[in-house]
């Protein structure tokens, strides 16, 4: 082949390589044995799903300090994935504390035995029976994956949505399963009004018509899990193992000493919370300096 040519065909290459991620998502069938997960693209009035490149080098054993959610949603899905029954789940709770990573950490562990992830939107929920009816005869197990839903004062799409999640989860097939996050525990913000006008008849305390309409958009999942910030404790223990398996990765030597533990409250103060991605990001930042310094 002629040299200029050659050059020129690996420009070429290289610039619809760059271009490949800005240009419009294509459509056409999903191969699930090869695709893990899927995002769901409106289009006019339809969608269509988008395969995803999703990493699988998050294990379960990597959240720390929230044993008890994490084991109490792995049993959901081992039974939804062994085709028992299983229920939609809601994990909430202060941002940054693991909740979308136990998601795609379950993916992880059960992706060989057929488990599917499939992210969509809050804003296209609307669309769920849409994609659920896509997935109906497939033989994998689907777990919808919409991130941090929730819904602010004044807007009253969540009514359209409950509606939406009446339908499509209490007739969802046996293959689909619905998961949740949020920061608010009902989805809605909660004021002090919303207690005013609670009634109390023949002894008991009632709510009145407005939280029960909040209340009932949250109780379309049957698993709830909280999520709270972190304890100091929680979030060194949380910075050790980070700290560990980024510097095994890089072949470091090092150990633990009350400068570094210093080092990660300071970097947590700058911050102003003390989370798992904080503490995640301070490893990353402690490690890659360490080496930054064996290099000079």
């Amino acid at each position: 082949m002629d040299t200029h040519l050659s050059v020129f065909l690996q420009r070429a290459e290289s610039v619809l390589a760059r271009l490949e991620p800005l240009l419009p998502a294509q459509r056409g069938e999903i191969d699930w044995q090869q695709s893990l997960a899927a995002r769901w693209h409106r289009e006019g009035r339809g969608g269509f799903l988008q395969p995803l490149q999703i990493s699988l080098d998050l294990s379960l054993a990597d959240l720390i300090g929230v044993d008890a959610q994490r084991e109490q949603l792995a049993r959901n899905t081992r039974q939804f994935v062994q085709g028992l029954p299983a229920n939609h789940a809601l994990l909430w709770g202060a941002r940054g504390t693991g909740k979308s990573s136990l998601v795609r950490a379950l993916l992880a562990e059960h992706a060989a035995s057929g488990l599917r992830l499939i992210e969509i939107e809050r804003d296209h929920l609307a669309d769920l029976p849409r994609v659920v009816e896509s997935l109906v005869k497939l033989p994998q197990r689907f777990v919808l994956f919409c991130d941090d839903l929730s819904f602010e004062a004044g807007e009253g799409d969540y009514r359209v949505l409950k509606s939406v999640l009446d339908g499509s989860l209490e007739r969802a097939p046996e293959n689909v399963l619905l998961y949740a996050t949020s920061n608010r525990r009902h989805l809605l913000p909660e004021k002090q009004s919303d207690n005013d006008n609670w009634q109390m008849i023949d002894g008991e305390l009632h709510p009145n018509e407005a939280v029960e309409d909040k209340i009932a958009l949250s109780d379309r999942f049957g698993l709830w899990l909280s999520f709270y910030p972190f304890t100091q404790e929680h979030f060194l223990r949380v910075v050790r193992h980070w700290v560990t398996v980024q510097a095994a990765e890089a072949a470091l030597e090092w150990q633990w000493s009350e400068e570094l533990e210093k080092a990660a409250i300071r970097w947590a103060l700058g911050r102003g919370n003390r989370n798992g991605r904080c503490a995640y990001q301070f490893a990353r930042h402690w490690v890659g300096l360490k080496l930054l310094d064996d290099q000079a």
